[in-house]
């Protein structure tokens, strides 16, 4: 019995899209290549290009009419080749006659249109687009503004001053020089606070300072029980070391980082050990940068924040969480949770006011460049940290009070062990060793105050909306959202450890690891379209191992792709003075985009580094 083929359907043919001619003596088809098109119009191929060419033409037209002035004519616009039509052969002539089927004509040149399998927030935008930062809400109060430029480690003199938006022409002049260029650093006459927070004070005197817009939390919160200050050769196995081992089989400490500074051709040569900083206003007088070794690479780091009232208290020092591997061959597996304990650390380094500083000589000499300096290490149990976070709000104690020891703040991170944890920093100066201050205070905590842990996945990244919600991103491509007020509002000093907290969103929005993730800061709106500042923000930006960069609104449920790129998305950050997020593209290209419903999901180059970025943070203040 002879078996019965599957009769054969017309389709798209890709020699035509190349313009070959393929005929009977040629190796390909012997009918002339035409595209086809089924009754109802459509291929059914998720990659066939749309036909409305006059719905393109009206968002054309739309956006070309909100160009300003300075675009110039049209007709020193970019010109949009014309399509190009392939007339058939003769040869190919009956056959289309003999066809039942509509012909579709090749479509124009134009850019990607949104796929059906996936959703995309990219409209075709006009040959004449260019970007504006535009700000995703209009603050109604005042900002604190600098007289003089300031100075480290001294009191700023501020005023109170007019906010960028309320005036249109100004918020206007100043979006589109932004959307043009970023400087080298921040103009300290426009340095503005452009931060929100639901937990800032309203209708009080005085609601538009610093100290009222981010106000101190959990103040309820003291130091976790059970810690314990550990001697230099206890905490030996929590630090990170070399891969060599000694001839009594224990392995050496990390090696010093030999280190090329100064002017090219006037270089010195500088090897810096671990717990050891360098100051490059040595070899550039001007430079206020610093250099130190923490040991080994490092994943994780962040500033932690202060009141402003505490501020003079503290000399205006300001301390940096560093999280380090345990070695430099450390390569950890993505989902793969290690079993606890598993000993590393995490640094609390200082930038404070020189002991000895220099009067006299130059301009540059009398300016206080600081020290760095490490202060704590915290040895931990949970495996070495792949992201820190401070809680962004002020969680530090009252410098005034008496108790000891007093509490620095809140540091969350996700650890190799497959979760996010916070800890209790203890404050370096109730900590610190009497008999040598030159070395760090060696802490031991062995369990965080709070612990979140996923059955199916490992927390991967992580990034705080306010001081009660935290969006955790997984392996797996899921985005957990949870709500901690509840929970550490009602801690105290003989509170247990807490883990049974369920997240109040649990969205899959990628189709691999998620690798960074950022709040889009600004508040939802009422129904009458006004901003409701006393809510949680609901939209997260999110980049991952599969390469697409995605803005999810955690009250719809699911993810929009504004871009896709071959890479790992290693870096995602908020910019309130871009309006939307920042981070990589292709060819290593630093992008800002904007998260504005009126530009939604269109950017361009910051910067191209001519390297890989492995991290990128934004200031709320320029």
């Amino acid at each position: 019995m002879t078996r019965t083929l599957r009769p054969r359907k017309s389709q798209p043919s890709y020699a035509i899209l190349a313009g070959i001619e393929l005929d009977e003596d040629g190796a390909g088809p012997s009918k002339r290549a035409t595209v086809y098109a089924d009754d109802d119009g459509e291929s059914g191929s998720d990659f066939s290009p749309g036909t409305d060419r006059d719905a393109e033409g009206e968002e054309e037209d739309d956006e070309e009419e909100d160009e300003d002035e300075d675009m110039g004519s049209e007709e020193d616009a970019p010109k949009v080749a014309p399509s190009v039509s392939v007339a058939p052969s003769q040869r190919s002539t009956s056959v289309l006659e003999t066809k039942a089927q509509k012909i579709r004509s090749l479509p124009k040149p134009s850019l990607s249109r949104t796929s059906k399998r996936q959703q995309y927030v990219l409209p075709t935008p006009s040959v004449h687009h260019r970007h504006r930062a535009v700000p995703l809400y209009t603050r109604t109060g005042r900002v604190e503004r600098l007289e003089t430029r300031p100075v480290l480690f001294n009191t700023p003199k501020i005023t109170m001053s007019n906010n960028f938006t309320q005036n249109v022409k100004v918020a206007d002049r100043v979006n589109k020089s932004w959307g043009y260029n970023v400087g080298p650093g921040p103009i300290w006459e426009l340095v503005e606070d452009r931060g929100w927070y639901k937990e800032a004070a309203e209708k009080v005197p005085d609601m538009d300072s610093d100290a009222n817009r981010r106000p101190k939390v959990y103040q309820n919160i003291l130091g976790k029980a059970g810690w314990k200050v550990l001697s230099k050769s206890d905490a030996a196995a929590f630090l990170p070391t070399d891969v060599v081992t000694t001839e009594e089989g224990n392995l050496k400490p990390p090696p010093p980082v030999p280190c090329l500074l100064g002017p090219f051709d006037e270089q010195t040569e500088a090897k810096i050990e671990m717990f050891q900083s360098h100051k490059l206003s040595e070899f550039f007088p001007e430079s206020t940068a610093h250099l130190f070794n923490a040991g080994a690479p490092v994943w994780g780091l962040d500033w932690c924040p202060t009141h402003a009232d505490d501020r003079p208290a503290l000399q205006f020092k300001q301390y940096l969480a560093v999280a380090p591997f345990p070695s430099a061959s450390h390569s950890p597996e993505i989902g793969i949770k290690v079993a606890r304990p598993s000993y590393a650390c995490i640094q609390i380094w200082s930038l404070g006011p020189s002991h000895h500083q220099t009067t006299g000589g130059n301009k540059y000499q009398e300016l206080d460049r600081g020290e760095m300096k490490c202060e704590i290490v915290l040895c931990l149990e949970s495996g070495p940290a792949h992201e820190l976070k401070w809680c962004p709000l002020p969680s530090h104690d009252d410098f005034s009070t008496r108790r000891r020891p007093r509490k620095l703040g809140l540091l969350s991170g996700v650890f190799e062990d497959g979760s996010w944890s916070i800890y209790v920093v203890p404050y370096p100066k109730d900590v610190a060793p009497t008999d040598d201050a030159s070395q760090p205070a060696y802490i031991h905590l062995p369990e965080p105050l709070l612990r979140i842990e996923l059955e199916e996945t490992s927390c991967w990244t992580c990034d705080w909306a306010n001081s009660e919600q935290i969006a955790i991103g997984t392996t797996n491509g899921i985005i957990a959202v949870y709500d901690l007020g509840p929970q550490l509002k009602e801690i105290d000093n003989d509170s247990a450890l807490i883990m049974d907290i369920l997240p109040t969103h649990y969205i899959t929005v990628h189709q691999s690891a998620v690798r960074a993730l950022a709040w889009i800061r600004a508040p939802p709106t009422t129904a009458t379209g006004g901003p409701r500042t006393n809510g949680d923000p609901t939209v997260i930006a999110s980049g991952g191992y599969d390469g697409m960069e995605c803005m999810t609104d955690i009250r719809e449920g699911h993810g929009s792709v504004m871009n896709r790129t071959r890479d790992v998305i290693n870096a995602m950050a908020f910019s309130p003075f871009g309006g939307g997020p920042v981070t990589i593209d292709h060819e290593n290209i630093v992008k800002a985009y904007s998260a504005s419903p009126s530009m939604l999901g269109r950017g361009h180059t910051l910067l191209e580094p001519q390297g890989p970025v492995w991290v990128c943070w934004l200031s709320v203040r320029h």
